[in-house]
């Protein structure tokens, strides 16, 4: 994967989206029952960015407010029309933003790098045995 490139990230509807440049700082693999929560599947994944390559927002969106099993705020960023959350601001990195991977659409993005909040994982699901895995947040 080319690392300089922009990436669109979007929501169902296409109102709501964000272009990130080049390659995320990190992208996690999070088993907390937030993200479960968040995705309505078993597990979220992130790709987190220095707010500084974020070269564009469009569109509208409303926000959600609240705690992390960390115990810290995270403010998510969603679309008002079909309801997909795309990317998140967090009181752990107010230097980075996050974006839900599956809303770029792209079978080629960043795999993760690590796992955090397997104390939460669903007993059925596997991670590839190389991927370091964290039972809480790996900060």
């Amino acid at each position: 994967m080319t690392s300089d490139k922009d990436h669109i990230a979007s929501c169902a509807c296409g109102q709501l989206s964000v272009t990130a440049m080049g390659e995320p700082d990190m992208v996690s693999a999070c088993n907390c029952l937030d993200c479960q929560k968040r995705t309505g599947s078993v597990f979220g994944v992130a790709a987190y960015y220095p707010r500084e390559r974020m070269v564009s927002i469009e569109g509208t969106s409303k926000t959600f407010s609240r705690g992390s099993d960390a115990g810290r705020d995270l403010t998510m960023h969603f679309c008002p029309d079909c309801g997909t959350t795309v990317y998140w601001d967090l009181e752990m990195r107010p230097s980075h933003v996050g974006v839900a991977v599956g809303c770029f659409s792209d079978p080629e993005f960043f795999a993760p790098a690590r796992a955090v909040w397997t104390q939460r994982q669903h007993h059925w699901v596997m991670f590839p045995g190389d991927l370091p895995t964290f039972p809480k947040s790996a900060e």
